[in-house]
C-alpha cells in the first residue's frame, strides 16, 4: 500500500521539517464543569511535533488525550494556552485550520447506509471538493486502503477492521498535511491492529505529520518518533520509546513460586538483582522486578533461587507496560475512564 507524498502548504514555505513544529501547544488548559467542582482536562499542557514525524499521546482514559484532539482540530475551545497548525492559530482561525487537518476519532465516523465510496464521496463534498475531484479522490483512497472489493457494499456490512481503514481514508480526503488520529485501533482485533498499523506507517513515509493517542505502549513502540506520557491533563514525561522504558527499566523479571512461604527469600534474591521496589502479586506467590539487563539478571536470579532451594512453577522476562511507566511516574495504576467530557458529565 503507497501513498503520495503531501504537497507543501501554498501559503507557508518549506522547510526541513525537523526544526520547528508543525503542530505546537503551550499551557493549553480546559475545565469542565460539575457538581464535585471543575474538572481540569487539560492542565497547561505543552506539546510539539516536527514536519514528518509521529508524536504519541500515552496515557489512560480521562488523562486529556482525547480534549487535547479537540482543542488542537479546532472542536473546543480552551480555557488558556495557544495551539497552532503550520502556524495557524486553531482558535483565532479555525477554518484555514480545518482545511490542511485530517482527523479520525476513537469511533470510526461512518454512515451505516451508505457505500464505502458513497462515504468517501460525501467527506469531499463537506470539503467542498469539485464533483469529479471528489469521485476520483474517493475511488482513489478506496483502492489504496485495498477496501476495493467491498467499495459498492454498504457500510453495515463491513467488519470493525475495514470501518477503522474506510473512517481514516475519509480523514485523508482532502489531502491534509497534518493527521490526527485518536486512538485509532481501540476495539481492534491483533490482525486488524497490525494492518492499520502498516496503513499509518506508510502516510507517515510519504510525509504526513502525526499527531497519535493511544493506551497501548507497543503502539506508541511501533509507531512514534516520540512519546509524550500524559496524566492529569498535562505531560509528565517525554521521550523516545527506549528512553521512557530506560526510565522504569528496560525489563522486569517475574518469577511464580510453588510454595507461598517462598515469597521473602524470592524476594530478598529479585531485590538484590534488580533496580527499584520488588512487586507481590495478590496471589503471594508471584513476584517481579525492574532490572537493566534483562537476560543476565533472568540467570542471576534463577542460579540464586536454585541454590536457596525454591522451587518456581514459572519463571521470565517481559517487557514494561502501560501500567509500569504509570505507577513509576505517577505512583498510580493507568485507570479505565471515559473521555474528560464524559467523565465530567457522569459527576454532575
Amino acid at each position: 500500500m503507497s501513498f503520495p507524498q503531501n504537497p507543501p502548504h501554498p501559503d507557508r514555505p518549506v522547510s526541513d521539517g525537523r526544526r520547528d513544529p508543525l503542530i505546537q501547544a503551550h499551557g493549553l488548559t480546559k475545565i469542565y464543569k460539575s457538581k464535585s467542582g471543575p474538572v481540569h482536562a487539560l492542565d497547561g499542557l505543552d506539546i510539539g511535533v516536527p514536519q514528518g514525524t509521529v508524536t504519541a499521546l500515552l496515557g489512560p482514559n480521562g488523562a486529556g488525550k482525547t480534549t487535547a484532539v479537540k482543542v488542537l482540530t479546532t472542536l473546543i475551545r480552551p480555557n488558556a494556552g495557544t495551539a497552532s497548525i503550520d502556524g495557524i492559530d486553531v482558535a483565532a482561525r479555525p477554518k484555514e485550520v480545518r482545511r490542511i487537518i485530517g482527523v479520525s476519532g476513537q469511533y470510526a465516523a461512518v454512515d451505516e447506509n451508505l457505500t464505502g465510496i458513497e462515504n468517501l464521496r460525501m467527506v469531499g463534498k463537506l470539503y467542498h471538493l469539485p464533483t469529479q475531484k471528489a469521485r476520483s479522490r474517493a475511488a482513489e483512497l478506496i483502492d489504496q486502503f485495498e477496501l476495493s472489493d467491498a467499495g459498492n457494499r454498504p457500510v453495515k456490512g463491513y467488519s470493525g477492521g475495514m470501518r477503522r481503514r474506510l473512517d481514516l481514508a475519509g480523514a485523508l480526503v482532502n489531502e491534509p498535511r497534518v493527521l490526527f488520529l485518536d486512538e485509532p485501533t481501540t476495539g481492534l482485533d491483533p490482525r486488524s491492529r497490525l494492518a492499520l498499523w502498516d496503513v499509518i506507517k506508510s502516510l507517515v513515509s510519504g510525509g504526513t505529520t502525526l499527531l497519535l493517542t493511544t493506551q497501548y505502549l507497543e503502539e506508541a513502540d511501533q509507531l512514534a518518533d516520540t512519546v509524550a506520557v500524559i496524566d492529569g491533563g498535562k505531560v509528565i514525561a517525554e521521550g523516545t520509546s527506549d528512553q521512557l522504558k530506560a526510565r522504569i527499566g528496560g525489563h522486569r523479571v517475574a518469577v511464580a513460586l510453588v510454595e507461598g512461604f517462598d515469597a521473602g527469600v524470592a524476594r530478598e534474591v529479585l531485590a538484590r538483582h534488580g533496580d527499584g521496589e520488588v512487586q507481590t502479586a495478590s496471589d503471594g506467590r508471584t513476584l517481579e522486578v525492574a532490572v537493566t539487563e534483562g537476560p543476565s539478571a533472568l540467570q542471576q536470579v534463577l542460579r540464586d533461587l536454585e541454590s536457596a532451594g525454591i522451587e518456581l512453577h514459572d519463571a521470565g522476562i517481559r517487557r514494561p507496560t502501560l501500567d509500569d511507566v504509570f505507577l513509576k511516574l505517577t505512583g498510580h495504576v493507568a485507570e479505565e475512564e471515559k473521555d474528560d467530557a464524559e467523565k465530567a458529565k457522569a459527576s454532575r
